[in-house]
């Protein structure tokens, strides 16, 4: 009987929790007390509130309606003045190399670090140079070198790495990503020597015999090799690699990447997502020599998987304008070391023909393509290469975009408009080499180097970027470039080419979202769209120009998490 007396209250006390067990409903948050962005509409609109809830804005107006929109029991976030807007999406960047910019050796001049001469990049690469680095990727491995700027105004040779070691490889990037620069172990680990011929497309540097490689390698002598030597060793390394770039892009308000250049790095970007280990979107845009092994797979698709997805295919035509490799059709001033007066620059793909068919394939099948060009003979040699597939296929909804466009000329963007052409400009070149094009190319030109406004004018789309790791992915930069168009020395680089700070923002926001077919879920702040958001410290519309480029990122928030916050 006494068992029977105590079962009784525990089945009923049993009951009554399964009837009181909390409301596991998902709770709402509301931001308020600062400056609320929509970025809807050709002018700037401000709200009040903003209602987020599992993962979506639920509502964006007044205080008193999100209150009520908000239930019972939400979160309240008071901004405290400081300034909400959407989730930074990136024109043009290389996600996949955001890692290898945030671990190695920083060569990167001033102000961005410290590598102003080359006795300091190899002192910076020594001071790199540990047991637990070098098992990285098994090399010695430095980023953002830049000839323009260093004081000896020219490339590190092999002579030069070769005082930082003779015992291990070396390999430093340009900040281009264009060129590299080995040491002689490294020279002979890429099997590359006095009868290693040029490839197409790129270039052997070589020393005053004509025929021995100093070390330097230019386009496609460079690119392939990078993947020997930037390549993890093993997952850790990997894992590493991926973390450091994930945590950086987080940091500066990216919600969606672009990775603008895939190789068999989409293969690493699906192991992330299937293990879940993207916090924010990437896009993949395939390398047109893997188009047929990795645009196939169902990966290809206007909706992500775990964070990730295909968006089409990146053909690269030309190469750096700050490099000189960048292809066009009248001399550079000043041609690079070994070049004749004559110089112009060289083509990635020189047939119209390969060209034409690769655009040809991705029109067939309904791909979107990014295509490189940095030079007027690049960007000729896309326009006469899209119309005949314009004229056989039609235009429709494909969103093709030319990806930086440094020396496009005034006729050339008329003819991309008609063909219906995204231009996805690079003003942040302004400050980095706004000096360094007036001398390659004339003070002319050079003020009409990505010319956004005269884009916009003649009714084409546009969206920025950094194409970081060129420059840090710092979009608060990126727009600070765009609106101010300031070189290092001070100098004004085509002031009429400024955009407003409003045009800026919507370049990295709602225009990049409607590039990447995302406009109805990103790039604004409205109901039904994804909750991806970014608070700054300050309202970029409200300061003044010049201190743009000083806003913080204090916090970053993903379909309504968290993921990252400044201290």
């Amino acid at each position: 009987m006494k068992k029977y007396h105590l079962f009784l209250p525990l089945s009923l006390f049993l009951v009554w929790v399964g009837c009181e067990s909390p409301n596991t409903e998902p709770k709402a948050t509301m931001y308020f007390g600062g400056d609320i962005l929509t970025m809807v509409g050709d002018a700037p609109e401000y709200e009040e509130a903003l209602v987020e809830k599992e993962g979506k804005i639920l509502f964006v107006g007044t205080m008193e309606e999100a209150m009520e929109k908000a239930g019972k029991g939400h979160q309240m976030v008071d901004l405290q003045g400081k300034t909400l807007v959407p989730g930074f999406i990136d024109g043009h960047a290389h996600f996949s190399n955001f890692g290898l910019q945030a671990i190695a050796a920083q060569l990167l001049p001033p102000p961005d670090a410290g590598c102003k001469d080359i006795p300091t990049l190899i002192q910076v690469l020594k001071d790199w140079n540990t047991p637990e680095n070098r098992a990285l990727t098994g090399w010695i491995i430095g980023t953002g070198f830049d000839d323009s700027v260093l004081e000896e105004k020219r490339f590190p040779t092999r002579h030069d790495l070769d005082q930082v070691s003779t015992e291990f490889p070396i390999m430093i990037i340009h900040i281009s990503g264009h060129f590299s620069s080995v040491n002689s172990k490294g020279l002979e680990i890429l099997g590359i020597d006095q009868n290693t011929p040029n490839p197409e497309g790129g270039i052997i540097r070589r020393e005053e015999d004509g025929k021995t490689p100093n070390g330097v390698l230019e386009e496609l002598a460079a690119i392939p090799n990078m993947m020997v030597g930037l390549m993890p060793k093993d997952q850790a390394s990997a894992d590493r690699f991926f973390e450091a770039g994930q945590d950086m892009a987080l940091s500066y308000g990216y919600t969606t990447a672009q990775e603008g250049r895939a190789m068999q790095n989409h293969e690493a970007l699906v192991g992330s997502a299937e293990k879940g280990q993207l916090k924010l979107d990437v896009v993949s845009y395939i390398d047109y020599l893997f188009a047929d092994q990795y645009l196939t797979t169902a990966w290809n698709s206007k909706e992500y998987k775990n964070h990730y997805r295909i968006g089409g295919m990146k053909i690269t035509l030309d190469g750096s304008p700050q490099g000189r490799t960048a292809w066009r059709t009248i001399p550079y001033l000043l041609p690079p070391d070994g070049q004749n007066a004559d110089y112009k620059g060289y083509p990635a793909i020189p047939q119209d023909s390969v060209v034409q068919g690769y655009l040809e394939k991705a029109f067939q099948n309904n791909w979107q393509v990014l295509v490189h060009g940095n030079g007027d003979a690049a960007i000729d040699q896309l326009i006469r290469t899209l119309r005949p597939n314009v004229e056989k296929y039609g235009l429709g909804d494909r969103r093709n975009t030319l990806i930086h466009g440094q020396y496009v000329r005034m006729d050339q963007l008329d003819s991309l408009k008609a063909l219906d052409i995204i231009g996805s400009l690079f003003p942040l070149h302004t400050f980095y080499w706004g000096d360094w094009h007036k001398q390659i190319i004339g003070d002319e030109l050079g003020n009409k180097i990505s010319p956004v406004r005269s884009a916009l004018n003649k009714g084409m789309k546009i969206t920025i970027h950094t194409d970081a790791p060129v420059a840090l992915p710092n979009l608060m930069r990126v727009i600070w470039t765009a609106v101010n168009r300031t070189s290092r020395s001070g100098a004004i680089i085509g002031e009429e080419e400024r955009l407003s700070p409003y045009e800026a923002l919507q370049a990295i926001t709602i225009w990049s979202a409607y590039q990447h077919f995302e406009e109805e879920k990103k790039g604004s702040l409205e109901a039904g769209k994804l909750a991806d958001l970014v608070i700054l410290d300050k309202n970029p519309l409200k300061v003044e120009p010049d201190a743009i480029k000083n806003i913080q990122v204090m916090e970053t928030v993903k379909e309504g998490k968290s993921v990252f916050k400044r201290e």
